[in-house]
């Protein structure tokens, strides 16, 4: 059990789970200094295809969310790895997609529509635009967690 979980047990914190591992990248551990390692050392391309695919998000929006060019997309596909910087923003949008899809209790439809809608709590900005920095994407997080404690201003 971690630190976050025992705390969350011990003052009975509902939702407060640690969330580190990201189901949509395929990227199946919960060790930082792991996930740390693969992103300073830039995923393979296929991590961000198969983020896509796992979202059915359209190519541009991809683009947009994860902030980077679709050209510069086209050629990292060509060479088959991202920057690091790169990696670390694919890492920043997997996580927000698998909190909204914690959200709405495992509907990965309803939470791709709920990040292309314009949120009033962020300003009139959706989700997948306004996570394109990673203040934002903070921003996006925090939301997520008012939404699931029933928080809606």
């Amino acid at each position: 059990m971690t630190t976050t979980e025992a705390h969350a047990r011990k003052y009975k914190i509902k939702g407060a789970k640690r969330r580190v591992a990201s189901r949509r990248l395929g990227i199946g551990t919960n060790d930082s200094v792991k996930i740390v390692r693969l992103v300073r050392a830039g995923f393979p391309f296929k991590k961000l295809a198969g983020f896509q695919k796992a979202t059915q998000l359209p190519w541009a929006e991809i683009s947009r969310f994860v902030a980077i060019p679709q050209r510069t997309l086209t050629r990292r596909q060509s060479e088959g790895k991202l920057q690091p910087d790169e990696s670390d923003r694919v890492w920043r949008a997997s996580a927000i997609f698998d909190q909204a899809v914690d959200l709405f209790e495992g509907d990965v439809a309803a939470a791709r529509k709920w990040i292309q809608t314009r949120q009033s709590g962020l300003g009139g900005e959706t989700p997948l635009d306004f996570a394109a920095t990673d203040v934002g994407a903070r921003e996006v997080e925090n939301l997520i967690g008012r939404l699931e404690h029933g928080v809606f201003a």
